[in-house]
């Protein structure tokens, strides 16, 4: 572990429902006439703990102002929240160097920049980029106008009957000319976690490059991107307890110091003159602009909160959630889960035969409980599975076996009502 990374270090504490739930205003209140607030949507946000929002506020109020540029001191102390912020998310995700971490406005951005600013130097016409049935648009999107700025080729692999990737194929479809290979941590709808190593392992043997859609992974479960070897990662602030409009690029440092800039303006260059500009060092070459500096340190404050905990043992606490939830479930005529029945992550998508899902959210909603009803920013996904759309129940850390509880009565009363 670098040296800078060591403010990780620190004594883990134990989930507690009560105690983390204090933390959270927003949980705790009545909606609609006296129903208690079941917030089952953290697979498209979380909230935020007061140690967040107080952070953000601070930061207004006692240090703002422009960083790396001002020589007074606010801009001093700004800088120094903002860079802390970044030591803490790289020892967080277990990166090399704290360079290695770019400051974007979410994954989107992120994968958009690679598309562009890798993708545009190292794919050619016949290339071939790997995606996978279960992918979210912002890592679908990207690539396909990658290819056809270059000429590329994307390829399909597809699931298996359980939901999960299959490997077989995916082995299969790696060849000379495959140039990307581009994959989610875990499926923003399945649940499918995806074995990241072997897929990292396998897609170098053959020289391609991976690109690691962790939104659903790093909020959730251990995370060591050193350990898996890939080459980019990215995730959101806002699914992590984080603040809106700030996500994180992990790229490694030698792949980072070979791309072009993305963006041109202030802060991302060493010298300009009326010829031309030299970019900057890492990470400043990706950091055009005012940077999110409120939004940097409130991420900060996330992964200090986060790092209360063993995040393996939030993963376990959502597991044992969405497990619950799904054994209540099956219990239910009619109604269908996607994804794999073990070894998933706390996600748990459903359909009802005959039912729209934006009804049963609707419904849902009446009596307190917040789920997502839709596609899920995965309409080939759900295509191939021959649905138009999906309900998604989603877990966190401050969810509770009295909401499950709740959330699948609910459901049942629904669902009597609108049979």
């Amino acid at each position: 572990m670098p040296q800078w990374a060591n403010m990780s270090q620190v004594k883990k504490s134990t989930l507690s429902a009560d105690a983390i739930r204090a933390d959270f205003p927003i949980l705790d209140q009545q909606i609609y006439k006296g129903k208690p607030l079941v917030y089952l949507d953290n697979g498209a946000s979380t909230q935020r703990p007061n140690q967040v929002t107080q952070a953000i506020v601070d930061c207004y109020e006692s240090t703002y102002a422009n960083v790396h540029r001002g020589i007074h001191y606010l801009s001093e102390q700004s800088s120094h929240l903002y860079e802390e912020a970044r030591n803490k998310i790289a020892a967080f995700v277990g990166a090399e160097h704290s360079n290695e971490v770019i400051f974007t406005s979410g994954t989107t951005f992120s994968i958009n920049l690679v598309a562009h600013s890798w993708g545009q130097q190292n794919i050619k016409e016949g290339d071939e980029i790997l995606l996978t049935m279960m992918e979210h648009h912002s890592n679908i999107v990207p690539w396909q106008q990658l290819a056809e700025r270059t000429g590329a080729i994307i390829k399909w692999v597809e699931l298996d009957d359980c939901g999960k990737l299959d490997f077989d194929q995916f082995s299969d479809l790696l060849n000379e000319r495959t140039r990307l290979v581009a994959v989610c941590a875990v499926s923003n709808v399945l649940g499918t976690i995806n074995p990241v190593g072997d897929i990292v392992r396998r897609a170098h043997e053959c020289g391609a490059v991976v690109f690691l859609d962790a939104a659903q992974h790093v909020p959730h479960d251990e995370t060591n991107v050193r350990d898996w070897n890939v080459d980019f990662m990215t995730f959101s602030g806002h699914k992590m307890l984080g603040p809106s409009g700030i996500g994180i690029l992990y790229g490694k440092q030698s792949l980072l110091e070979s791309m072009p800039p993305f963006l041109g303006g202030g802060s991302m260059i060493s010298s300009v003159t009326t010829k031309g500009y030299t970019p900057g060092e890492l990470p400043a070459r990706f950091e055009a602009g005012t940077p999110p500096i409120a939004q940097a340190i409130g991420l900060g404050a996330a992964v200090d909160y986060l790092n209360q905990f063993e995040m393996s043992q939030i993963f376990e606490l959502e597991s044992e959630l969405a497990q619950a939830a799904i054994t209540k479930l099956n219990e239910i005529d009619g109604l269908k889960i996607l994804g794999p029945t073990d070894q998933r992550a706390g996600i748990v998508s459903f359909v009802v035969d005959g039912l729209s899902t934006q009804d049963i959210s609707l419904f849902l909603d009446r009596q307190g409980v917040a789920i997502r009803a839709g596609h899920h920013c995965a309409m080939p996904l759900h295509d191939y599975l021959g649905l138009r759309n999906s309900c998604r129940a989603s877990f966190y850390l401050y969810n509770t076996m009295e909401e499950v509880d709740y959330f699948v009565d609910a459901l049942l009363r629904v669902i009597k009502k609108l049979g």
